[in-house]
């Protein structure tokens, strides 16, 4: 087997904004896992607020290649790089490989049932709430909308966005930017306004203040819970996670996660730290087993790669054997 690895820049159709950082474009890692006649590709992003960039994730690829320079399996990959974006990387295209390889699809290798889903469309943050209003109304009838929201004005952000979209399904986002007193005080009005999930509302690392706290919204931990050795941090504060696999480090942690999660009565969605079809794909195995889907990076970007995913007013088929698995 031969592992090699390059970078690819996809630039966004706008910039995107979400409560701490802006981005116009996405640096995509590349792996692709030579064996004979046949090859799998895995690519990831990255996970910058844990301190990953495009650099980092190549370097630790790169050093992985070197390392083991006749290749590696996915069950010793799991122990020799920990849970991010190169593992993320590397783990997909063995997936994909391992597809390839034996004639049978990622359906039958997981054991997974697949099966078409509706994806959530991301309103970013914008300077005020008839921005979003009208990006809301611009995304056209999708079912789902997922709403990005910091400390300045959220309430009024989700009135104006209800106010042209009575009939979405609503998950806000705040990506870190409240305290627990925002949190209490702006949860009522949520509710009211139809708001089905709050995702990650307080920043990683001080989840202790929702000990006791009964949100009249279902809460998810996002950048609090990165894989499954961080199930403990989510008991008792959250109802939902967010599975990402650049934060798992792959396919074969992230449905480690999901199985342990549902074991614990625990809420799944999966998400995504935008990125191509190609990265969309492994997640959109873990997504036949949520109950939130959020895999529309793809849809922000100026181009894709060919045999893409179709999305179509937030559907999403699964994906062609042509693109991965």
């Amino acid at each position: 087997m031969r592992l090699t690895v390059e970078l690819h820049r996809f630039s966004l159709k706008a910039p995107f904004r979400i409560a701490s950082a802006v981005f116009d474009a996405t640096h995509a890692l590349i792996v692709t896992a030579e064996e004979g006649r046949h090859r799998g590709r895995g690519e990831a992003e990255g996970v910058f607020y844990c301190g990953e960039t495009a650099q980092s994730i190549l370097d630790e690829t790169r050093a992985l290649i070197a390392a083991y320079p006749d290749g590696i399996t996915r069950d010793a990959l799991q122990t020799v790089l920990p849970p991010g974006g190169a593992r993320n990387a590397v783990d997909c295209a063995l997936w994909d490989l391992e597809a390839k390889r034996s004639g049978r699809s990622i359906w039958a290798l997981t054991g997974v049932e697949p099966r078409p889903l509706t994806t959530a469309v991301t309103i970013g943050l914008e300077p005020d709430p008839e921005m979003m209003a009208d990006k809301a109304r611009r995304a056209g009838p999708v079912p789902v909308l997922k709403v990005k929201l910091n400390a300045d004005r959220p309430v009024e952000r989700i009135e104006a966005i209800r106010a042209v979209r009575p009939d979405a399904v609503l998950v806000v986002d705040v990506n870190e930017g409240w305290t627990i007193e925002q949190l209490r005080d702006v949860a009522p009005a949520m509710a009211r306004l139809g708001v089905e999930m709050l995702e990650q509302p307080l920043p990683r690392g001080q989840d202790a203040a929702l000990d006791g706290y009964v949100s009249p919204v279902p809460l998810c931990a996002d950048e609090s819970c990165l894989h499954s050795g961080e199930l403990d941090v989510v008991r008792g504060r959250y109802q939902r996670i967010n599975i990402k696999l650049d934060k798992t480090g792959g396919l074969t942690e992230a449905l480690r996660l999901a199985r342990s999660a549902r074991a614990e009565e625990l809420g799944l969605m999966v998400g995504n730290m935008m990125g191509t079809s190609l990265a969309m794909a492994p997640s959109f195995v873990v997504g036949c087993l949520c109950d939130f889907v959020d895999i529309d990076g793809p849809v922000l970007l100026a181009q894709d790669w060919p045999n893409g995913l179709r999305y179509e007013t937030g559907r999403v088929d699964p994906p062609r054997p042509e693109l991965w698995g």
